[in-house]
């Protein structure tokens, strides 16, 4: 009997059926790792928005108005509050900066546990920079012998790259919040004491941004980077541990009410740079009001 294929020389060649499909198969695996230069590239993940943590912000931003307008009232004359020694103004502010900070914290633990890159970090900073040098501009025009040199936003342009570099940290986070919040206290006594000829030098602009002072200065916003490191740590502290213990707690859905804080926390930068020029135009056109009235 003729070999198969035997008019065809040529086909001797030709694998079997079976063979031929595992060539196939291989040929089709090769080719599909193979990169073709006209295809786009893929959609980024966008990253996932906690409403718990922009609520927490939130709610600091509305605290934060209702302080302010205070302030702006009694700085008009409507109504004479005593800001700067008062503990329970004193005490709202430690209340508001440390949610502030510490939802910065929390974000900024979020931000790293979502791999985000320097470049996307540099973008943020550069715009809460940006403002922090507006907020000084804008104070120093109303407030020429008090202006605003190092307030919230100056101390987070400080300590935002300081808490994306201490990340990794891990449960160190925790002891080293706890000696931020305490190196204030131990340069206070320091300061008055055994290091008293010191006292000046730490006192002055030019280093009292720590916060190793004797005492405060005097300006209209005062957040040095101690102890208020130690409040953003605790949070970055918080967030890395939520991420890894109990993720759901930060996914919790809220109630209807809530929801609105959660959209003003993401926005709360721009809303922090508008709120005061806007409580201080209605001010003064109630007073211009009251003044054509009467």
């Amino acid at each position: 009997m003729a070999a198969p294929y035997a008019d065809f020389p040529g086909l001797w060649c030709l694998p079997s059926a079976g063979a031929r499909d595992g060539i196939m198969a291989f040929c089709l695996r090769r080719l599909s790792r193979v990169k073709n230069p006209l295809a786009s590239p893929p959609l980024a993940i966008a990253p996932t928005r906690f409403d718990a943590v922009d609520a927490l912000r939130g709610s600091a931003m509305v605290w934060m108005t209702i302080f302010h307008f205070c302030f702006d009232l009694s700085h008009f004359g409507y109504w004479t509050q005593d800001f700067r020694n008062d503990p329970v103004w004193i005490g709202q502010r430690t209340v508001i900066v440390s949610l502030f900070l510490f939802s910065a914290g929390l974000g900024q633990a979020i931000a790293m546990h979502q791999d985000q890159g320097w470049r996307r970090f540099g973008q943020r900073w550069g715009q809460v920079a940006a403002c922090a040098l507006l907020v000084s501009a804008g104070s120093f025009a109303m407030f020429p012998r008090s202006f605003i040199y190092f307030g919230v936003l100056h101390a987070m342009v400080v300590m935002l790259p300081l808490a994306r570099v201490t990340y990794g940290w891990g449960r160190w986070l925790w002891l080293a919040g706890a000696l931020a919040l305490a190196m204030p206290w131990l340069a206070q006594w320091a300061l008055s004491g055994p290091l008293i000829d010191w006292a000046a030098h730490f006192n002055a602009r030019s280093l009292n941004w720590l916060g190793l002072v004797s005492r405060k200065p005097y300006t209209e916003d005062y957040v040095p980077l101690l102890p208020w490191l130690g409040v953003m740590w605790w949070g970055l502290a918080s967030g890395r541990w939520l991420l890894e213990h109990f993720p759901q707690g930060l996914q919790v859905r809220l109630p209807a009410a809530l929801r609105g804080l959660a959209v003003l926390g993401r926005w709360s930068l721009s809303y922090y740079m508008l709120h005061q020029p806007v409580l201080i135009g209605l001010l003064l056109g109630w007073g211009w009001w009251r003044g054509m009235a009467g």
